[in-house]
Order: C-alpha cells, then structure tokens, then sequence
C-alpha cells in the first residue's frame, strides 16, 4: 500500500525557510545552510477546511510544499541513516500572514501559527515505494497551477534536513517537517481555493496525496490593542505578492539611458575594440520597432534545447522563464539565450507587457519573438532575430535565469550594459562601461566635425581620421565653443 490517511496531530512541526532554488533566485538569496522554525501543532488543519485571513490585514499567502513525517526516534544520525526515519510524504500548505512579520522579527509564530496555517493530508505516501528525489509538489489557486516543482532542485534534500535537525533535538515519529515551497507562492483573498498536491509521477502507480484542500475566508475580529498589531509595508508587499526584494546597489545606478542617449552602438564598439573586447555583438538581432534603442543591465535567461521529460520538469508551473520575467525591474534588459534559434518564439505579448508594466529597459533574444505585431507596438524596445508563431516548448525548455549566457555570439553577464540600437545589441562589461562611454562620446564629437568639415567641402584626406593639423584647428573650435 503506498497511501494512507493522515494520522492524528504531530508532536511537533518544523519548517525550512528557504530551499528550492526557484525561490532562492525569486528571493535573490542562496542560503548556505537550511534554517527553520517551529509550527504550533494547533495550526495543523485538514483537507477542505477553511482558513482566516483576520480582519485589518491583506497579506495573507500560500505556500504549497512537501511534508515528511517521521517513522522513528532520531537523534544525531548522519545523512544515510536519515532516509530509514522517513515513514512518508504528504501534502503542506506553509500559509503565513505577511502582516505580523514586523511584529515576530524572525520567529514566525504569529504570522505562521495561525489556527489552521499548516493543512496536511489528505494522504501519506508510503517513503519507501518512492525516490524522495523525484517528488514533485504543485499547487492551484481557483483552479490555475501557480506553482510547480521537483525535488530534485532543492537546496538540501530531505535526508539533510533531518540529519541536521537530529543533532540538537530528538525527532519523534509522527513529527512533521515542512521541506520549504518553490517560486509561485502568492497572497490569496477570501473567497479562493487553494490546492496543494505532492505526487510521484515516474513511481508505479504514480502514487499521489490527493489534493489538499484549503478555504480562504474574512474574519470580523479586529486584532485589539494590547499587542503589536498588522502593519505592512512595500517591502512586504512585495515579497508576499513574489517579486523579489530590492537589491539596494552600494552606489547609485548610472541613467544607463540618458548617458548612451547621444553615442551610437557603432561608437561603443569602437572603443571597445581598442580595449580588446571584439566578440560583443548579439548578432542576427534587430528591434522589432524599428528606430528604438535601449541601454539597461543585464539580466538573462538561459534555454536548453527541447527534451520531453526535461520540459515536463522544467517547463510548466512558475518557471524559469516566468520568474524571470517576474523580477525585472527598472532599468533592466532580460537577455535570452536562445541558441540563435529561427524556429520558434521565445517572448510574447503577455509577458512583454509584464516587463514593460515593471519599468524594464528591453528584451533581446537571439531566437525569435511571438505576436511581434503587438510587441512593435509597445513601449519597450524588443530585438529578435524576427517574429515566430510558436508556443514555448517547440525548441527550448526554460532552464535558468541571471547565470552567464551566450547569446547571438556574446558572452552575457548578469549586470554587464547592453546597448542596442538600430545597428544592432552590443554588450559593456560593467566595471568599463561608464569609461567606454565618455570615450565613445568623445569620438562622437570628432566624427561630427568631420562630417561639419566634409559637408563644407573639405578634402577627406588628412581629415579622416585627423591629422595633426586638423586635430589642432579642431581643438581651437572646442576651445571656443
């Protein structure tokens, strides 16, 4: 048998803070080591029960994540000895209220402790009859998957987890961890459905918790006066909503814009050539606009050529490509590594939007870009090497986001200047950029009085590029300008 009900309430419920690596990068944090907290066992709730989000607050957010039970004692075993304490896996639901979050600093125990903010079930999966290592866990609110993931990415896998715990306290059968939850958690409002379910789809039988239920409904109790109340912030907002928070830069960000607004693509690769850097061109690319420009950091998503089972895990739920999309922010440009593939479409219309909607500077992908009418029409600059009807899974599987890519011939780093305009995208590595634009814009203006000097009727030889003489009558002219 490799299901069976849920058992009675837990001695004690434990969750990890963060451990899959699509909420890492949603959160813009690695941790080094997990981390947890405790649960009240007063939380557990049960599948088709209700939950309160309480009166004053809006921040009320799910997460849908696989639980262990624990079959025996276990204190201060290693990791292989940790798999024989596992008894099963079931369904979580991690609900957690973003307005206390101030009002714990850390603890977690009123913002996550909540009369029923920890349903389980509504059944256990037998550990032994399945890999814990190809688990995977999805969740829907109204109906609409919203988060979907695998095991097989976390940060530390199960038999970490409980080997670590083991060393400070004693885990008992029947106590319950909480495993962490991927990227797509969100805030709910009264009236949805939450739907959590942990299944083992490459297991005989394809053994599953079923789908564990929760109500979201308003309180009308108003938190009284004699304890810190809810308060939120944009911080929370943004965390609870699932976009990641600011990254606050030591120094202010250059107006990567305003400073290339009057310097060329072709007057940036010059300078960079000069310094040795030749292979910065995304080629095959062109705006899809034609006559826009950009200038932004890099932020990049990488696709890997399409394989079935890699795209089912990979290529549904909240994925990759999804979160990148999700994260950008102003100033940014989303760079694709499509393997300058013709054949398919690699951005449509609604993320575009997205990115637009979140202040991004533009999109460049050395594939092509699907309802690129619409897109020609937005206010953001996308450059493709042209337009593809097709849907995302024909050629890629969205892989992974802010690593180094090589898109159209260029090497990209998360944080490097792309620039494009109407000659085409070229790529700044950022400790130069703010040099290679003072110096491609004082070779803007020689150009210019050459051009000045040639439309007067001058003679191109010895005046491009500039001889001594002319060099001289041109810095008297700036001297006077």
């Amino acid at each position: 048998m490799t299901t069976r009900p849920l058992g009675e309430r837990p001695g004690k419920i434990i969750a990890v803070h963060l451990n899959y690596r699509s909420r890492a990068e949603q959160r813009g944090r690695v941790p080094r080591h997990p981390s947890y907290f405790l649960k009240p066992t007063s939380s557990m709730g049960s599948s088709g029960g209700t939950v309160e989000r309480p009166e004053g607050t809006e921040l009320l957010a799910f997460e849908g994540e696989v639980a262990i039970i624990i079959g025996t004692s276990a204190r201060r075993i290693s990791p292989d000895a940790a798999r024989g304490a596992i008894a099963g896996v079931t369904a979580a639901n991690d609900l957690g209220l973003y307005d206390l979050r101030t009002a714990d600093k850390g603890s977690n125990l009123r913002s996550k402790g909540g009369d029923g903010y920890t349903p389980l079930g509504p059944n256990i999966i037998d550990a032994s009859s399945v890999d814990l290592g190809e688990l995977r866990v999805r969740t829907w609110v109204n109906g609409q998957l919203v988060q979907e993931d695998h095991t097989s990415t976390l940060l530390f896998p199960f038999e970490q987890l409980v080997a670590d715990l083991s060393q400070m306290l004693t885990l008992e059968a029947g106590d319950v961890i909480l495993t962490g939850t991927p990227a797509g958690s969100s805030v709910v409002q009264p009236g949805d459905t939450v739907e959590v379910e942990v299944d083992a789809p490459s297991a005989e039988g394809s053994p599953s918790s079923g789908r564990l239920v929760t109500h979201v409904v308003q309180g009308d109790v108003p938190f009284a006066d004699f304890g810190e109340k809810p308060s939120v912030d944009d911080r929370q907002r943004r965390e609870a909503w699932g976009s990641a928070p600011p990254q606050e830069p030591s120094t202010p960000e250059p107006d990567w814009a305003a400073l290339t607004a009057d310097v060329g693509t072709a007057a940036l690769s010059a300078e960079l050539r000069r310094r040795g850097h030749v292979d910065v061109f995304i080629d095959g690319v062109t705006p899809l606009k034609p006559g826009a420009t950009m200038a932004g950091r890099a932020r990049t998503l990488r696709m890997i050529a399409f394989r079935p089972d890699l795209f089912a895990s990979h290529g549904g739920g909240y994925n990759a490509q999804k979160r990148a999309f999700d994260s950008l922010g102003p100033g940014d440009v989303l760079v694709v590594e499509a393997r300058r593939d013709p054949t398919a479409g690699t951005v449509g219309d609604v993320l575009a939007l997205r990115a637009q909607a979140l202040g991004a500077a533009g999109i460049v992908t050395d594939g092509c870009a699907r309802d690129s009418g619409v897109l020609s029409a937005l206010d953001l600059p996308v450059f493709a090497q042209g337009g593809h009807p097709s849907v995302l899974g024909r050629r890629h599987v969205p892989w992974e986001t802010d690593v180094t890519v090589s898109c159209g011939g260029a090497a990209v780093q998360p944080g490097d200047l792309v620039v494009g305009d109407s000659d085409g995208v070229i790529v700044i590595p950022a400790a130069i950029a703010e040099e290679v634009i003072a110096a491609a814009r004082a070779q803007e203006a020689e150009d210019a009085y050459v051009a000045r000097q040639v439309m007067n009727g001058a003679k191109v030889e010895g005046l491009f590029p500039m001889n001594a003489e002319w060099r001289a009558r041109f810095a008297a002219d700036a001297d006077t300008s």
